[in-house]
């Protein structure tokens, strides 16, 4: 097998352990480019392409993240991972810990976390890495690595919610939240969210979004249906997908231009969290984005329009 076949076999292994350190589709695609040109210039070949593979793409990664962090520090407005529609790495072993792992609250949660505990969290209890081949990646001793990974847990065991909805649930809601969205039904928006439900917008100072989060079943539900049909009456469509392996949908205009997206967090019943990602940095993946500005201008007609 030549050095291109190993890399294109492990690809999406790599992409996959990059985005949950970063967060960004866009890093870890860069993360995963660096990683093949320092493969491809080696002078030797390494008994593991697999895990010379995973330990250059982990301490690019780690790099990365570092100097993203500082920048970050400035972003305007709320932070969101850049949403991601497939996860292209599937193991079914651990198939559990790989859907939990990629969705929003799980890496906002791990942002908690420093670069090193990151790492170690990521290969160790998501892709099951043993301690010897996280110690090589990191740069790190064995046992730093089972303190950084103690440490990882118990951070991430506090943030998690006590209990998860099974996919179908999880599904019929959202099915039942985006109608109720679309028609603008406050009471219907209401009997779907917790009463301490959450909204969040990123738009980087890039796009119009909230300027800060909306809390609360009332507040929330409001919010939305005095905004989504104006903006559906100016031929944004949504697109349901599912996004980070949970509910959410696309925002496109009448061009197919992406607009923004929507990713909804489902717990005990209840809508829990709703993200949108409007910063237009963070959507070129998904296909051409819309320019969200001239979006709003039009929304603010429909309103006028309407009233």
């Amino acid at each position: 097998m030549t050095r291109t076949e190993e890399f294109e076999e492990l690809r999406s292994l790599l992409f996959a352990i990059a985005y949950r350190i970063l967060g960004s589709v866009a890093e870890a695609e860069d993360a995963v480019q660096e990683t093949w040109l320092r493969y491809e210039s080696s002078p030797t070949q390494p008994a593991s392409a697999k895990a010379f593979l995973s330990a250059v793409v982990t301490r690019v990664s780690i790099d990365v993240l570092r100097s993203a962090r500082v920048r970050r520090e400035t972003y305007v407005g709320q932070w969101l991972p850049e949403p991601l529609l497939t996860d292209p790495y599937e193991d079914p072993a651990r198939s559990a810990e790989l859907a939990d792992s990629v969705s929003m609250a799980a890496l906002l949660l791990l942002e908690r976390l420093s670069p090193l505990e990151r790492a170690v969290f990521v290969l160790r209890e998501v892709f099951g890495f043993g301690f010897a081949e996280v110690a090589v990646a990191v740069g790190r001793s064995e046992v730093a690595c089972r303190q950084l990974a103690v440490r990882a847990r118990r951070h991430m065991d506090v943030g998690r919610p006590r209990f998860e909805a099974d996919r179908r649930e999880r599904e019929e809601l959202a099915a039942r939240f985006f109608d109720a969205l679309r028609d603008g039904d406050v009471d219907g928006l209401r009997e779907l969210l917790a009463a301490d439900v959450q909204m969040v917008g990123d738009g980087g100072g890039k796009a119009p979004a909230l300027a800060r989060s909306v809390v609360g079943t009332d507040n929330v539900a409001r919010v939305l249906a005095s905004n989504f049909p104006a903006l559906l009456r100016t031929d944004v469509r949504m697109e349901r997908r599912e996004m980070n392996r949970q509910p959410g949908a696309i925002l496109r205009d009448r061009d197919d231009n992406v607009v923004g997206t929507v990713t909804l967090d489902v717990l005990g019943g209840r809508i829990q969290t709703i993200r949108s990602v409007v910063n237009p940095d963070k959507l070129g993946h998904l296909g051409p984005v819309a320019d969200a500005w001239a979006v709003a201008r039009e929304v603010k007609q429909a309103r006028r329009q309407n009233d």
